[in-house]
């Protein structure tokens, strides 16, 4: 649906609720009294009167009243009949003439009172926003409505010439621009609403998007840093957690890009496209991390008579704190990792089960995972060494974990302890 649509099925959808309002409030104050009405009330009274008058005549017949008692009480409830008659007759409309003047005022007040209230109270600029973080089909429709669009846009951007510190129109003017692959334009408004909104997640995460894509799509620098601050503020941002994974996927850290896409992925509607999209680039991060630890050795397989590696390389154990050996099976997957500072993928990892701890472990050149990222072309790495529950490499919540840092190539007799649990 274009943003024509929406915008006039809105107010369609305001005026029948005023119209179901006044439904139930009109029909009773503009109904006429009819003339059966008022008969029926008089008949009521006079059979009171009659009522009263056999009370009387009883008291009469009994001697609590005397004859001229008894003349006396009916002349006078005679006298109040006629008077009740006569007063019916003489203004029987009164009632519905103000009734009818009280609906009327609230035909014309109500609807006059619910719009202004709205404009006053409301946000009406919010209807020109096209819808927050649209996915590329939505975008492709925009173009078939670009004359809506751009009349939408040319009115939020009147908005923000009338007003140029409204940083709520800026940002829906970024968004709108975005939406449409207006990114120069996207960039300049996001720039605007940053130094009015500096501290709103959306904000920078859009801002962040606008940058990386104005800058060939490189997420690497100020993007980053916006999308980081983004995520502190609020880890559930949908932009920052999407341009946080792209960004860690950019720099081949598949695990962590796979991790963000899982995070992405739970906060979306499942049948959505662009929660599909999301789950495929989840699965390609994770196919990427299986593929980079193709072939590595386990290390229950490593013995004297393998040949030496000629290259750099990093000896020691991998221990198991005492305190957690009640939470892991013999069965348990162990991987030891070797990084760089920087992060990215390892450039030495090995596997093997836990039945062996300690774990003797030789890192080498061997067990690199890319050619051109090997051990020897770093002068220290850390080293993380994981039993995972699940047998994946990835990280996951229940793991169990220990690491050192800055442990410099060619250390020999390391010791790692697996003494922590992921939360």
């Amino acid at each position: 649906m274009n943003p024509f649509w929406t915008v006039t099925l809105f107010w369609v959808a305001t005026v029948v609720c005023i119209l179901i309002a006044l439904a139930f409030v009109l029909p009773a104050l503009l109904r006429q009294r009819s003339g059966e009405t008022r008969a029926a009330r008089r008949d009521i009274n006079i059979a009171v009167y009659r009522d009263q008058l056999k009370e009387m005549e009883s008291d009469r017949d009994s001697g609590l009243l005397s004859a001229a008692q008894f003349e006396t009480a009916k002349a006078e409830l005679e006298a109040r009949l006629a008077e009740d008659a006569l007063a019916q007759e003489s203004t029987p409309e009164t009632a519905p003439v103000s009734s009818r003047k009280l609906g009327y005022t609230l035909g014309a007040v109500l609807p006059a009172a619910a719009f202004g209230l709205y404009f006053l109270l409301g946000n009406p600029t919010s209807l020109m926003a096209i819808a927050d973080a649209q996915s590329g089909a939505q975008a492709g429709a925009a173009e078939q409505g670009g004359h809506d669009i751009m009349a939408l846009i040319q009115q939020v951007e009147e908005k923000t010439r009338q007003n140029p510190q409204d940083g709520e129109a800026w940002t829906i003017l970024a968004k709108t621009y975005a939406v449409v692959g207006h990114w120069p334009e996207a960039l300049q408004a996001y720039e605007k609403a940053m130094a009015l909104r500096p501290d709103v997640p959306a904000v920078m995460s859009g801002y962040a998007e606008a940058l990386a894509i104005t800058n060939n799509r490189v997420m690497a620098g100020r993007p980053l840093e916006l999308v980081t601050q983004a995520l502190e503020k609020d880890p559930d941002d949908l932009k920052g957690l999407e341009l946080a994974a792209i960004a860690a996927f950019q720099d081949k850290g598949y695990a962590k890009a796979a991790l963000y896409f899982k995070r992405l992925h739970k906060l979306l509607p499942p049948e959505s496209p662009y929660a599909q999209d999301v789950l495929n680039a989840q699965k390609e991060a994770e196919r990427m991390v299986n593929a980079a630890l193709t072939g590595m050795d386990n290390l229950s397989d490593q013995s004297t008579d393998k040949p030496a590696s000629t290259g750099a390389k990093i000896t020691g154990k991998v221990h198991l704190a005492p305190a957690l050996k009640a939470k892991v099976s013999p069965n348990d997957t162990v991987f030891l990792f070797a990084r760089t500072g920087a992060g990215g993928p390892p450039v030495a990892a090995i596997r093997a089960t836990a039945a062996a701890f300690p774990i003797d472990f030789v890192l080498d050149d061997s067990m690199a995972m890319n050619p051109e990222n090997r051990l020897s072309k770093f002068k220290e790495v850390n080293l993380v060494a994981r039993i995972s529950k699940s047998g994946e490499p990835m990280g996951a919540t229940g793991d169990l974990e220990g690491q050192l840092k800055a442990v410099p190539v060619g250390a020999q007799d390391v010791v790692v302890t697996i003494e922590t649990i992921r939360p």
